[in-house]
């Protein structure tokens, strides 16, 4: 499948999982999840530390996230992709996008083996989907 149509579909979701997300607005983990709310969607900050981000009530990990949630983006080291990966499948998540920096080759493998759709080829949401910087 084409880069272009993985995309389609992870934004094709009602609901994403910013997975890494931060209360520090200099941080990729919070501006995805700005990104997301900037353009509209819903998103649901991952932080097994903090009760809300952004305003927002925060899943303590990817297995907490709402049902309805089907695309997760990733913004953690790669050493912990392969565990939030493992968690996707079991919850069932369809969609991963690994956030430059965050890819790592056992996560990915894992994930196309279970038949997600994965973007890990260095593609930014926030370069994808416009962030501006308020």
């Amino acid at each position: 499948m084409l880069i272009e149509q993985k995309i389609e579909n992870f934004l094709a979701a009602r609901a994403f999982g910013v997975v890494g997300a931060s209360m520090n607005r200099d941080k990729y983990g919070n501006k995805v999840l700005r990104c997301y709310l900037q353009n509209l969607r819903t998103a649901i900050p991952v932080n097994p530390r903090e009760s809300t981000i952004e305003g927002i009530e925060t899943a303590s990990s990817v297995a907490e996230l709402p049902d309805g949630v089907d695309s997760i983006s990733i913004i953690t080291p790669p050493t912990t992709t392969l565990r939030v990966v493992e968690e996707a499948i079991e919850k069932g998540i369809k969609n991963i996008w690994m956030q430059p920096g965050a890819e790592s080759d056992e996560a990915i493998k894992l994930a196309e083996d279970n038949g997600l759709n994965v973007i890990a080829d260095g593609s930014c949401v926030l370069v994808v989907m416009g962030y501006s910087e308020h």
